[in-house]
């Protein structure tokens, strides 16, 4: 005759899996019969400030906000400052055979990309340029690159 192929492990994984179970289904049951809450218990509202608060807001006390006053966008334009759009720059790296560096912006600090397309002359390592600024798809680049005097 046979033995079973059950094992003592399997067994008591199967015994864990029955009272998981078990303990899933008494959990919903509880969930259920204490599920006596209302919609109007359930509607939370804002007060002026956005803070969660439980009755309504007074209608009284609302503010009537003129439509010309706002303003959409992320920048007033009409106080932008004018900055000059030529800067200067070095040249902290450049490889010829690929055709592509980055220039440290002598004003921001930042490192800015150069493509050998965007060259009005040639260009090394360490030299001083001036340049302007594009954005480009993975950030700002340097265009209408030249050398300073």
């Amino acid at each position: 005759m046979a033995k079973s192929k059950v094992t003592f492990s399997k067994k008591e994984k199967e015994k864990r899996k029955l009272q998981r179970r078990k303990e899933k289904e008494k959990r919903r049951e509880d969930r259920k019969a204490n599920a006596s809450k209302s919609f109007e218990d359930m509607i939370a509202y804002t007060d002026e400030y956005g803070n969660i608060i439980s009755e309504p807001p007074d209608p009284d006390n609302k503010e009537e906000i003129n439509e010309g006053d706002i303003l959409i966008g992320a920048r007033n334009k009409g106080s932008e400052n004018k900055i000059n759009p030529i800067r200067n720059g070095e040249v902290t790296f450049y490889n010829e055979g690929k055709g592509y560096g980055f220039i440290k912006d002598l004003m921001s600090k930042k490192s800015i990309f150069v493509h050998q397309d965007s060259l009005m002359n040639p260009i090394k390592e360490h030299d001083k340029v001036t340049f302007e600024t594009a954005k480009g798809p993975k950030g700002p680049i340097a265009i209408k690159v030249t050398l300073a005097e």
